[in-house]
């Protein structure tokens, strides 16, 4: 039975910082910066443990500014 995997993918100028994505995340995969911003002086979530997605899209979900963009991947 294949494993579901997922890619995850943020756009990082549109990302406000709300946090919202991380806290959705079941697996730990996203995180914001602490120490970088983006052009508008927030700092933006990433994928610290892409390894780790499953393909859920919990973050795209809840993110407010539709920056998040998810794709399931069946290995």
């Amino acid at each position: 039975m294949p494993k579901p995997k997922g890619a995850v993918t943020i756009n990082k100028e549109r990302c406000k910082g709300c946090d919202l994505c991380v806290v959705a995340c079941p697996t730990d995969c996203l995180q914001l910066q602490k120490n970088d911003v983006n052009n508008r002086g927030y700092h933006y979530a990433s994928v610290i443990a892409p390894d780790n997605c499953i393909g859920c899209a919990s973050c795209a979900l809840v993110c407010p500014d539709a920056c998040i963009e998810v794709y399931k991947i069946m290995i």
